[in-house]
Parts: structure tokens; C-alpha cells; sequence
């Protein structure tokens, strides 16, 4: 059992982590208390790094969703955008990315248990669970993959209170041709809406709010939903989707800042959003969580879980930076109104930002490559 590594969380990052474990010969096990395929509000861009980790699970991006080739900002009549330097992103729909990585992981032999986490103990040797029913597992090592409200996190006491203004987030698509091969980001005073091409005909828009969800303004039209209301705050984007059959349900998300004390506790680690989270303000949560499992899983191969905190930092420090300049600036709306104007007109800055959207692959993942 000291080699059997338990992952509590079966979304992204926690099969990643098992389909890493098992391409570098160790038995994995997944533990979620959802069955079947999960969905979950989501932007749903795959940044170039993370396009290039989703090939190194043995996984072919190809025919998964649709390419884009950078991000485009929009406020109003001012527009700018820079493409990736190295390879372009991937729009791909949840549901279809959690279905890949489910069935290279059963390929693969990882075996998944459906229950919900009550305890945890750990020893020397290992680490104990109790699952709601009342079975038991036991395995080497455990990493909690199971999101912002992580189970295995507060279990543990890692998780430390919020700092920052609390931002939510609604997701929706719409069948409909994507009209650009970037992702674009609108922005009014009161929110920022992300429109992704994930599909021939399919394209989703996820909406980020700070504080509260508008209410309808009085004498405003009956009926609307929150996702309606601030779509409103975008007349242009609006009026493209105007008649645009609706493909799924509105899904919601946040808050979303998740601050940790530490992502390791003896025979335990933290990947993914139960590891630390700050903003989908950038789009790099999905890239973010499968950079972290590749370096958790080496880190666990290697005998020096020691090495994971000092990794996780690594792999997240521009992020960390860059979404903490943007939320910044989203709370000062006369510095937000002349972002976009300013990046127009002195391109080479967003360019650099997105040239280190290929940066991030783990180190020390050779072994796991070379197995894929």
C-alpha cells in the first residue's frame, strides 16, 4: 500500500494527478463524490502551457475543442490584442475535457471510488481515509485535488480567511459560429465577460463580478436572470448573442480567493484550487492545475514531497503576480477605464505578458514524459 497514492477530487486536476502517477508506474486512486461526468462553470481556455501538459497525459488535443491564438481586450470602442508566441490555446468544453482525461485515466488502470471524505489520519507509512459509507482506504500518499472548498484542506486546517473583495462568476454558452480566433475580454465598470470558441458552432461566456450579483433596476424588464443583468452591462456583446439559441444552463462559481497556509502536511498534499487560488481574472486555473499535479506527482516519485511548496511557487508565481495587478486595477475605475487605450497603443506590453503563457512546464517530469 506505501505505493498506492490516493487522489480525493476527480475533476482536472485530481485526474491528472492520477494519470501522472500511473504513467510513472505507481497505483492511483480516485475518491469523488460525483459519478459520471462532471460539469462546472468554467472559461474553459486552455492556455498554450497547458495545452502542451494535456499532451504529456497521453491525451491528443486535436479535435477536443477549438483553437485560439491569443486574447483580444474590449472596452467600448477600444480594442487591442497579441497572439501567443509559441502554439496556440485550446477553447474546450468541460464536459468534453473532463470525459478525455476520465477515459485515458481508466485507460491507464486508475480505479475510482465514488463517496464523499469524512476523516483522515496519517502515519509514518501512510495516510488512512473514511468515506461517508464508512469504508476505508489506505494508501502511500494522498493529494487533495477537490477544489476552492477543499474537504481534504479544511480536514487538515490549512485554509486561511479571505483578504480581498469577494468575486463570483456565471458561465453560459450559446450555439452559435465563434466570430474570432481570440478570446476576447470585454470590460465595463462593473464586470469583465470572457467569450471563448470552444466548438464549430459553440462558444461560452463567463461573467465575473465583484461584490454582488446586479439586481433589477426598477422599471427594468420582468424575468431576468442575474446572467442576464450583466449581460446588459455589455450593449455590443448583447446584441451579437441577440437571438442566439442558449446551449446550456447558467452555472455559477466563486468566491474564489482561497488563501492556504501550507500545501503539505506530512504524507498529504494540496494541487489544483484546494492548493491556493486567487482570480480567474487571467484564465490560467485549468493550466495552473495540470503544471501543479505534473511537479506533485515528481515531487512524490522523487521521495522529496519537501520539494512541492518551493514547486507550487514556482509554477504560480507569474499568475499570482499578474492576477494581483489586474484586480488592482479593476478597483480603480478611472485607472480601468484607459487599460485597454493604453494596451492599443503600446502592444509589445500585452504581448509579453502572453509570451509567458508557454512558460511553466515542470523540470524534473522527464521520466513521466518519456512514459506517456
Amino acid at each position: 500500500m506505501s505505493g498506492r497514492l490516493l487522489v480525493v477530487g476527480g475533476g482536472p486536476a485530481g485526474l491528472a494527478t492520477a494519470i501522472h502517477a500511473a504513467q510513472a508506474g505507481r497505483e492511483a486512486v480516485v475518491i469523488e463524490r460525483q459519478s459520471g461526468v462532471i460539469d462546472k462553470a468554467c472559461g474553459e481556455g486552455l492556455m498554450p502551457a497547458g495545452v502542451a501538459a494535456l499532451a504529456r497525459l497521453g491525451i491528443d488535443p486535436r479535435g477536443l475543442g477549438r483553437p485560439f491564438r491569443g486574447i483580444r481586450y474590449i472596452d467600448g470602442p477600444h480594442s487591442a490584442a497579441a497572439d501567443f508566441a509559441h502554439g496556440p490555446g485550446l477553447g474546450i468544453r468541460r464536459l468534453a475535457l473532463h470525459e478525455a482525461l476520465s477515459a485515458r485515466a481508466a485507460a491507464l488502470g486508475v480505479a475510482r471510488v465514488e463517496g464523499r471524505l469524512r476523516a483522515l489520519s496519517q502515519d509514518a507509512d501512510g495516510v488512512q481515509l473514511t468515506l461517508g459509507s464508512g469504508a476505508q482506504l489506505r494508501g502511500g500518499w494522498l493529494v487533495g485535488a477537490d477544489g476552492l472548498r477543499s474537504t481534504v484542506r479544511g480536514l487538515l486546517g490549512l485554509g486561511l480567511p479571505p483578504v480581498r473583495p469577494r468575486r463570483l462568476g456565471l458561465r453560459q454558452h450559446y450555439a452559435v459560429a465563434p466570430w474570432s480566433d481570440h478570446v476576447e475580454v470585454h470590460w465595463s465598470p462593473g464586470a469583465e465577460a470572457y467569450v471563448t470558441p470552444v466548438g464549430p458552432r459553440l462558444v461560452g461566456l463567463a461573467m465575473l463580478v465583484t461584490g454582488a450579483l446586479p439586481e433589477r433596476a426598477a422599471g427594468g424588464p420582468p424575468g431576468q436572470t442575474p446572467f442576464d443583468r450583466l449581460l446588459g452591462l455589455f450593449p455590443a456583446l448583447r446584441e451579437r448573442l441577440q437571438g442566439a439559441p442558449v446551449a446550456s444552463h447558467v452555472r455559477g462559481a466563486g468566491p474564489f480567493e482561497t488563501r492556504v497556509a501550507r500545501r503539505r502536511a506530512g504524507r498529504v498534499l494540496l494541487v489544483g484550487d484546494a492548493a491556493g487560488y486567487l482570480d480567474p481574472l487571467t484564465g490560467e486555473g485549468l493550466k495552473l492545475g495540470f503544471l501543479g499535479a505534473e511537479a506533485a506527482v515528481e515531487a512524490i516519485v522523487r521521495g522529496r514531497p519537501q520539494d512541492w511548496e518551493r514547486d507550487w511557487r514556482r509554477i504560480t508565481r507569474r499568475y499570482y503576480l499578474g492576477t494581483a495587478g489586474l484586480l488592482a486595477l479593476t478597483g480603480q475605475p478611472r485607472l480601468r477605464r484607459w487599460m485597454v487605450p493604453l494596451l492599443a497603443r503600446v502592444p509589445w506590453v500585452m504581448g509579453g505578458v502572453l509570451r509567458s503563457q508557454s512558460w511553466g512546464r515542470p523540470r524534473t517530469m522527464a521520466s513521466t514524459a518519456a512514459s506517456a
